[in-house]
């Protein structure tokens, strides 16, 4: 791969670990219970079933034929037709903010985990030294930068493509095209890095772009003809078929040196995964 001039990443799954359980009954109860002070009284199964009636009218109600939702416009959809003359009595910017606030909080709430896979950090590092970085991923506007800020990778990144941005999800080339646009490079010498085949190797090949799968527990892995330039499942082979150098593997505990007085001296710490939420 001597002639890849920028790479280009999904996220979820290929970058982060993050589990979520968006049918959690915590996630609605908790929307319920706020929406109560608003001035609006539905129970949580009553939250629940809207939310995903609507979800659901979302997705089928443009022409896209990868629709994304919107979180956000769900939230306020169900805030606009169960108002009552307590909520629209309150002030207009408390009104304005609470389908984000309803959005991010119920995300907070389904997630399980958020961390960094082993050595992404490490091999970022060295590939945003060498290499313009760009990201695609499929994710709600409301909350996929704020993920990246907290596990430290907002700042790798330009362009950030979101999804939720558009409208429609990968493997719609549109995505990766956006991408490449903001990237200044040819399809032809830009990297896709990703874990599903579909998704990301399958979308970023019809884009013309030279693909990378990374075999996490994430994502389909076969998809017709579909076969990527590279399969890994250690970041720091990106680095090797990239012809630079990996970073060493860390020095295990068992591995300590005793000083000359006897005592031990630890060997360094294995390297951390990231930022950890659970």
């Amino acid at each position: 791969m001597d002639d890849i001039r920028a790479i280009a990443f999904d996220v979820n799954g290929t970058l982060v670990e993050i589990r979520t359980d968006e049918h959690d009954d915590a996630m609605f109860r908790a929307a319920g219970h706020f929406l109560i002070y608003q001035g609006i009284d539905l129970r949580r199964h009553e939250v629940k079933d809207l939310y995903f009636r609507f979800l659901d009218e979302q997705r089928h109600a443009g022409e896209e034929e990868h629709p994304e939702f919107d979180a956000v416009a769900i939230w306020r959809r169900i805030v606009t037709e169960h108002a009552t003359d307590f909520t629209r009595a309150l002030p207009a910017e408390k009104l304005a903010q609470m389908p984000l606030f309803l959005a991010e909080s119920c995300r907070g709430i389904s997630r399980r985990r958020l961390r960094l896979y082993p050595w992404v950090r490490e091999v970022l590092d060295v590939l945003r030294a060498r290499f313009p970085l760009a990201l695609v991923t499929d994710a709600q506007s409301a909350y996929a930068r704020g993920e990246l800020h907290k596990v430290g990778l907002l700042e790798y990144f330009d362009p950030i493509v979101v999804s939720g941005d558009h409208g429609f999800r990968k493997p719609d080339r549109r995505l990766f095209r956006i991408a490449l646009d903001g990237l200044g490079g040819a399809a032809e010498h830009t990297l896709y890095v990703g874990n599903d085949i579909h998704r990301d190797v399958f979308g970023a090949r019809e884009a013309g772009m030279r693909t990378a799968l990374f075999t996490s527990d994430q994502g389909t892995k076969e998809y017709q003809d579909c076969v990527p330039d590279l399969v890994f499942d250690d970041h720091r082979e990106l680095l090797s078929a990239l012809g630079l150098p990996r970073p060493p593997d860390p020095v295990r505990p068992d591995a300590a040196s005793a000083d000359t007085d006897g005592s031990s001296t630890a060997a360094p710490p294995v390297r951390s995964r990231g930022p950890v939420v659970t």
